[in-house]
């Protein structure tokens, strides 16, 4: 059921969700769903036909993928379990196939609500005729720091190549390209002392979800940002570089105190990787 909210000011956001089903999105869509000032009309929540733990269970040698992907499901349980299991659901979840969010029933759907934004996190990639619909009025998150990490675990590779300064959270308008719209915001991951890669990343969804919320709620007074310059070195992240080896040399980064020195560099390692950051949204 939509609820339909006033806000402090009247300047409510009607918007449609696009996402997934893992607790990160689960926690994400609730949490918006609790904005005064945001009116969530429907929620499209692709299923988890393909996610990282079914892909894994139909490959042979893998066991230390494995190990990972299970550690990450249960450090999203520990961050964000008892927050779904006691915050009321605003959000007017539709539950679809992953993939259907191009479908002819869920376009007509969205066409039909005309909502102000469409707001993407963690959905299949979207096509026409959805993809020109809403020019200008179509959010998506990458979770990783364009123009440097493109494509697939854009956050995991950072910590292999033992680089905690290359993960963080691009807000964007959506376009044809993988990770490729006009940026509106950026933030860099929180690390802290005695992190692991599911806290690290699991702190950095929640950063990015009150991140997300301010910029629909802010989004009239958004400045327009210019990109940055391309970096000499843009990694393309790729699914089938997810390697058993890929894995060990991630575990033996942080054993060998990856983040103890990063966190006595910090500064100088965060100052020369720049990232873009609106300034309509520092005062909150």
């Amino acid at each position: 059921m939509t609820i339909e909210k006033s806000g402090q000011d009247g300047a409510v956001k009607r918007i449609v969700i696009l996402t997934g089903s893992e607790k990160r999105h689960i926690f994400f869509r609730l949490f918006l769903g609790l904005s005064e000032q945001i009116n969530i009309i429907r929620t499209f929540c692709e299923g988890l036909e393909k996610s990282l733990m079914l892909r894994l269970a139909g490959q042979p040698d893998n066991a230390l993928r494995l190990n990972h992907a299970q550690a990450r499901e249960q450090s999203e349980e520990d961050f964000f379990g008892l927050f779904i299991q006691h915050t009321t659901d605003h959000s007017c979840p539709v539950f679809i196939p992953k993939g259907e969010v191009n479908s002819e029933a869920c376009v007509n759907e969205i066409f039909s609500i005309k909502p102000d934004l469409v707001v993407a996190y963690g959905c299949s990639l979207i096509r026409e005729p959805l993809l020109n619909a809403f020019a200008g009025r179509f959010l998506n998150v990458h979770l990783g720091l364009s123009p440097y990490y493109r494509g697939s675990g854009t956050n995991y590779w950072p910590l292999v190549h033992a680089k905690p300064e290359y993960i963080g959270a691009t807000f964007m308008h959506i376009d044809a390209g993988i990770d490729t719209g006009p940026v509106i915001h950026q933030l860099r991951a929180r690390v802290c002392w005695g992190d692991t890669p599911s806290s690290i990343g699991n702190r950095l969804i929640v950063d990015m979800t009150r991140t997300y919320r301010l910029i629909i709620e802010q989004f009239d007074r958004l400045e327009r940002m210019s990109p940055l310059p391309l970096p000499k070195q843009v990694h393309v992240c790729k699914s089938r570089d997810f390697t058993e080896e890929s894995v060990t040399t991630l575990y033996e980064n942080f054993r060998n105190g990856l983040v103890e020195r990063y966190l006595l560099e910090r500064e100088d390692r965060c100052m020369a990787v720049p990232i873009l950051e609106n300034p309509s949204l520092q005062m909150y």
